[in-house]
């Protein structure tokens, strides 16, 4: 009987693999990997630049300047918590984060209803052509100057010779106070607001409900779930995470509000409309008071992070994701 040697075969070592001390084999990147990164890079780079250069820098700078006396003329004066105790103790800038909050809470409530109210109405049965037509008119107001828009929208409120009280006067109303009346000044820059900022929400609410399958409201409907009925307990849980991100943008935005206020009452009557980003305006640029506005900035930003956290937070038990 012949003896048949078997010869064995060695796994041959990649050449694109190192071997560690260990003995492990740790794969070299490819040049193909190399070029991929390498374009991502810089492709990222202009981007995080302007991240840091514009967000980064501007936030450590307002925290280390909300630390000193400065009136750009003299030398900084070290402060300290200085700053901080005389924001607490301004009844204006009190009154201004009161009134932010207010302006925030019905602002955002309006213009989530106005904007999920046309979405739902769009998104019925209508001609291509005239969804377009509403699509593009609603997002209009978005694209224009708030300051402009509000110059606009301060002659239309005008007690005296504005259209909307000559519109009122149409039907037996009589003119109303818009802008000088500390019980409707509020009122008329909430309006101004929400019809300028719906669009972009009532753009996320299309898309969203786009993307809700439509055999889910024909079950619905076959199990007798109609009207409000549906669009409360079928389309808005399914619409919940676009609610979310359009609710969390509106509350960033709401509380940086400054153009309207500013152009249609100056914060006024008294401090009604007076809101945060107008109290660090006028601290910083008209009473060079740079120390004491970057406090009230940085108490800004602070509101701004608790608030966002917050809605996170409640996301989980409102938000249904599919």
């Amino acid at each position: 009987m012949t003896n048949t040697r078997i010869p064995t075969v060695r796994p041959s070592r990649p050449a694109t693999a190192t071997v560690t001390a260990n003995g492990t084999g740790i794969a070299r990147p490819s040049g193909k990997d190399r070029g991929s990164r390498l374009l991502a890079t810089l492709f990222l780079t202009p981007t995080i630049v302007g991240i840091v250069v514009f967000t980064v820098v501007p936030i450590v700078g307002s925290v280390v300047l909300s630390l000193f006396h400065w009136n750009v003329i003299d030398s900084p004066e070290w402060a300290g918590a200085a700053n901080y105790r005389e924001v607490f103790t301004d009844s204006t800038v009190l009154v201004s984060f009161r009134n932010t909050l207010v302006f925030m809470v019905l602002a955002v409530a309006l213009q989530l209803l106005v904007a999920l109210t046309l979405a739902l109405s769009v998104n019925g049965r209508m001609p291509v052509w005239l969804r377009s037509v509403f699509r593009s008119a609603f997002f209009f107001p978005l694209v224009l100057s708030a300051a402009s828009i509000s110059v606009v929208m301060k002659y239309l409120f005008n007690q005296d010779f504005g259209v909307v009280n000559w519109a009122l006067g149409l039907i037996g109303i009589a003119p109303v106070p818009w802008l000088t009346s500390e019980n409707s000044a509020m009122a008329a820059v909430i309006l101004v607001y929400v019809w300028q900022q719906f669009g972009f929400s009532f753009l996320l609410f299309v898309g969203g409900l786009n993307n809700i399958p439509k055999e889910i409201h024909e079950a619905a409907s076959l199990d007798g779930a109609t009207g409000l009925r549906k669009h409360l307990h079928v389309t808005v849980p399914l619409l919940s995470p676009t609610l979310l991100v359009a609710t969390v943008v509106g509350v960033i935005n709401a509380l940086q509000v400054f153009e309207q206020p500013y152009v249609l009452t100056n914060g006024g009557p008294g401090d009604s409309t007076r809101t945060v980003v107008m109290v660090i305006y006028e601290s910083a640029f008209e009473q060079l008071r740079f120390g004491e506005a970057s406090a009230v900035g940085v108490l800004l930003f602070v509101l701004i992070m608790a608030v966002t956290a917050l809605q996170f937070r409640l996301s989980r038990r409102f938000v249904h994701y599919q």
